[in-house]
Parts: structure tokens; C-alpha cells; sequence
């Protein structure tokens, strides 16, 4: 998925930018095929604009060693204008991608940019990324979604340089249970093991004990989750991890 984190939108319009996503799994006995094939597809026909992707190395959990492709952020309106069949690009992912993924590889989600809940304060580089999926409880939405608000008012104030976006599912499912992304960018893996310090960052925010208290409620409108660790291929994507921030305000 990800990305970037904000799209420019005409204010007479009520669009809104999406990600498609693909987790790929090559064969273990031809990845050097896969990448081959995947960087100059992605590098023709995937260079530009809303139909640009990036692709990240998939590094832990049961996904590891799989390769995710993030298409956009692109408004819904402009799916119907993707790179098809007439250009060559359904032929050309078809006879040098495809031949070399591993059975069941390809899933597919679409996942819609929350920027008022996001956090991109300036220009960056993509580099690695932490991303943390959330179950949603059924009926639980709202509420989850208010918690999300107090997160990011609490980064606003006692966080202001940290970058994160927040993602959710447009199409949730309670098989999947992948409802809600929270995906933080950094440069070095040391970051993995720091204390960000939200707990008392919260408590500055909310007053003493409210971090529990967050905790608690946040337990009551989720599954669970899990965490994946991405690595950025520029070499395999069609579009650089250069963020400009200013320009998608």
C-alpha cells in the first residue's frame, strides 16, 4: 500500500485518493525472473501520475519474502482509464510477470488515504516502513476511528516532525480482518527498538492515566492486529519514495 499521502483535489469535487494494492509472491526458483519482469513492467507502464506504484519487500509475519505493489493514490473516477489490454500492458504483466508468481499470489485491496488523521508535516524519502494492520470490530468503526482522532492530536502536539498515515479498507471484510493501516516511516532499523514515549505523551495531553484508559478502549473495538515491516524497491518500482508534501496540499 502506501505511498503517498496526499491528493490534490478540485474543491468542487468530493473524491477522495485511493490505493490499489497487490501482495505478489514470485516462486522461490525464480525470483531473479520476477524482478526482471515486474521493474521493467512497472517502470512502462506505471511511471506516472495516478496510475504510478511503488513496490516494498515484504520482511516478517506469514507474508515475508512477498513483494506488495501499491498503484496511486488515484480518485475512483480515473480506474476506468488504467493502463489496459489496448496498450499492451495486460499482455506484457501477463507473459513477464505472471508466469513466474507462486499459486494464489496477487490479492487485492483498496485502501482510501485518511489524510485529516495522517501526519506528513514535510518532504521526505520512502524508505522502510512499520505497518500495523487493525481489526475492526463489527459496529465499532466510530468509535475506533474517534480513538485514531485523539492519536492524532496528541502526535500534532508532542510529535509535530513525526510522519505516519492512517489507511482504512474500502472494502473491510471480517474474514480478512485488515480493516485499518498505520504505517510509520523510518530511516534506520534502531528506530524498531526505541521508546517513542506515546504513553506519557498521552498522559501530557489527556492527563495521568488516560494512556490505560486508551488502551482499554482500544481493546474493545478491535481483534487484534499484527505488524509487517516493509522495505522500499525503487529499483522494482515505476515512480521514485521522493514525498513532496507541499505539492499534494
Amino acid at each position: 500500500m502506501l505511498l503517498l499521502p496526499l491528493l490534490a483535489m478540485g474543491q468542487e469535487t468530493t473524491e477522495y485518493g485511493v490505493f490499489e494494492t497487490a501482495n505478489l509472491m514470485p516462486n522461490p526458483a525464480q525470483v531473479s525472473q520476477f524482478e526482471k519482469g515486474l521493474a521493467a513492467h512497472n517502470k512502462k507502464y506505471h511511471g506516472e501520475g495516478p496510475y504510478g506504484v511503488r513496490v516494498y519487500w515484504v520482511a516478517n509475519g506469514p507474508n515475508t519474502g512477498s513483494y506488495h505493489w501499491s498503484m496511486g493514490p488515484f480518485p475512483w473516477s480515473s480506474l476506468d482509464n488504467r493502463p489496459e489490454q489496448k496498450d499492451g500492458h495486460d499482455t506484457d504483466w501477463n507473459n513477464n510477470v505472471a508466469p513466474y508468481m507462486a499459486a494464489n499470489s496477487g490479492a487485492q485491496s483498496y485502501w482510501r488515504s485518511q489524510a485529516e488523521l495522517s501526519r506528513f508535516p514535510k518532504d521526505f524519502t520512502i524508505k522502510n516502513m512499520a505497518v500495523d494492520y487493525w481489526d475492526i470490530k463489527r459496529g465499532k468503526y466510530e468509535e475506533a476511528m474517534n480513538l485514531v482522532k485523539k492519536i492524532h492530536k496528541v502526535y500534532a502536539e508532542k510529535s509535530p516532525d513525526d510522519i505516519y498515515g492512517i489507511y482504512t479498507n474500502e472494502f473491510m471484510s471480517t474474514k480478512e480482518g485488515r480493516d485499518l493501516a498505520v504505517i510509520s516511516f523510518f530511516d534506520k532499523s534502531a528506530w524498531l527498538g526505541q521508546d517513542h514515549g506515546i504513553d506519557k505523551k498521552y498522559d501530557e495531553v489527556y492527563g495521568t492515566g488516560s494512556w490505560t484508559q486508551f488502551l482499554k478502549d482500544w481493546m474493545e473495538v478491535t481483534n487484534g492486529g499484527e505488524t509487517e515491516i516493509w522495505i522500499y524497491r525503487p529499483d522494482l518500482s515505476g515512480i521514485s519514495g521522493d514525498v513532496i508534501v507541499a505539492e499534494r496540499k
